[in-house]
């Protein structure tokens, strides 16, 4: 009688299929794809801060390692922003479903979501509980935890961002990729010419900004365009609120930090007082 416990006669376990089998995918151009995730840490008193990570998909090169306390949807928008301003803009985008990078569970689009279909570019989610999608980014948060972990315990935010900033420079110029034929991510991202986005709506802007503020208390910001001041209106039920600034030329968009629009206007050069409701 043949043994029931025979690897031959069990049941098939397509979740276990060897490793050897996955199809390994690897964008053609540097910026054709950027995979982003947010990863845990924690400082030298024992607080737990989160770190986003984005890497382009080609080269494996770090366009964005930011630390803070709690990313909001608005944080995702700005490291996008000032990621894209150093590297250029990608032609697609891929993370998971946190709630930071999609709003599809409340039949919504979160900020980033809304951002990058203005910028004509793809965005792709990973399949829920399968992280392997996002593979490439999430193998790379092992690698920076590895090095922290050697690296003595960073007490503030400001240190441990020192901390990545070290190792970003470290990981893209000098440390070879097996991956990427021993090459290092900045040699594999500059061998290729990059991608740009491709849907309709992209429009580069001549100048691009992204700044922080609070609103004060008589209801509004403070905003520079050539050198002159300017006090944008948001209404007085908002003091206090902090919020991202998105100035493309005379566009300028502002943002809560849970990414909602609070509002948008072209700029008037010639006003130094942007009326509450003026657009």
């Amino acid at each position: 009688m043949a043994d029931p416990f025979s690897p031959r006669l069990r049941d098939p376990q397509p979740q276990k299929r060897p490793r050897s089998s996955f199809i390994r995918f690897q964008a053609e151009q540097p910026n054709e794809r950027w995979q982003a995730d947010i990863t845990h840490w924690h400082l030298a008193d024992d607080t737990e801060i989160e770190i986003l990570n984005v890497i382009d998909d080609h080269s494996r090169f770090l366009v964005a390692s930011d630390v803070r306390k709690i990313t909001k949807a608005a944080d995702v928008v700005a490291s996008f922003h000032q990621a894209a301003a150093a590297h250029g803009y990608p032609a697609s985008m891929l993370t998971d479903n946190g709630a930071v990078f999609t709003a599809a569970p409340r039949k919504r689009r979160c900020a980033i979501e809304l951002e990058t279909a203005s910028l004509g570019i793809v965005y792709t989610h990973s399949s829920p509980y399968h992280p392997q999608t996002c593979g490439k980014v999430e193998r790379f948060h092992q690698t920076e935890k590895k090095w922290l972990a050697k690296q003595g315990p960073a007490a503030t935010l400001v240190e441990l961002q020192a901390k990545l900033d070290r190792f970003g420079a470290y990981y893209n110029d000098v440390r070879p990729h097996r991956a990427i034929g021993r090459r290092t991510p900045a040699e594999a991202f500059a061998a290729r010419p990059r991608a740009t986005p491709r849907l309709p709506g992209f429009v580069v802007p001549a100048h691009f900004r992204v700044r922080r503020d609070k609103v004060d208390i008589t209801g509004t910001i403070t905003l520079r365009h050539n050198s002159r001041l300017h006090h944008i209106g948001l209404g007085r039920r908002l003091i206090g609120t902090r919020v991202l600034v998105l100035v493309a030329d005379l566009d300028v968009r502002v943002l809560s930090e849970d990414g909602e629009l609070i509002r948008r206007l072209t700029l008037d050069p010639t006003r130094n007082y942007q009326p509450h409701g003026r657009s």
